[in-house]
């Protein structure tokens, strides 16, 4: 059993929170968590990139001159690859890059994320963080009292309108739902800030299903 503390808005420990990482994952498989981070990587890349083939730029398709007395190579029409404003011998087209690994995988390598995460100490467990309005400074002050420096993820219970507000002006932060998390996500910040429920909510969903 791990026992994580608990703080409160002012950084003072209020409680612990009882943890069992080997039910979470009993054992971290590199190359799964490598798979899991790849896939999600490859998913959001747009695939967009475009170029034109010969018969896609404009110019005339008449030969440029006469095949042979010129002195001159032999050529075809302007829009050949091998001239400037031509078509790419090689054009690139749009292309999905989207992919998936099993579910089971892909929820195992959450839970590892997240064990690893949480042996390497890179976990801060807070009681409640919430704000009424959208107030980016409420949020960066509870960040600087819990000594979060670096880039950091916010994990809440459910998706919370002020609290997005709020966050997302912090270059360093991101927010997130629970039901959001995956292996990426949680591996891709130094360091990840958990409301109480937060962890419940994963625990139950992610551990005990």
């Amino acid at each position: 059993m791990t026992n994580l503390p608990i703080y409160d808005k002012t950084g003072a420990q209020v409680g612990s929170y009882e943890l069992d990482l080997d039910a979470m994952a009993p054992k971290v498989s590199k190359q799964l968590l490598h798979d899991a981070v790849v896939m999600y990587q490859a998913n959001l890349r747009q695939g967009s990139a475009k170029t034109k083939t010969r018969s896609e730029v404009s110019g005339s398709r008449k030969k440029m001159y006469r095949q042979k007395g010129t002195g001159n190579a032999r050529a075809g029409h302007k829009r050949s690859g091998v001239r400037r404003g031509g078509g790419h011998i090689f054009a690139k087209t749009p292309k999905d890059w989207s992919y998936r690994l099993p579910r089971k995988a892909l929820k195992m390598a959450t839970r590892m994320a997240m064990a690893e995460k949480v042996r390497a100490e890179f976990v801060k467990v807070i009681d409640v963080l919430q704000v009424e309005a959208p107030k980016t400074k409420v949020v960066a002050d509870v960040l600087g009292k819990l000594a979060i420096e670096k880039t950091v993820l916010v994990v809440v219970d459910k998706y919370d309108a002020n609290m997005y507000l709020s966050v997302r002006n912090i270059p360093t932060a991101k927010i997130l739902p629970v039901s959001d998390l995956n292996a990426y996500e949680i591996l891709r910040p130094k360091q990840l800030l958990v409301t109480k429920s937060a962890m419940d909510a994963f625990v139950k969903t992610r551990v005990e299903a």
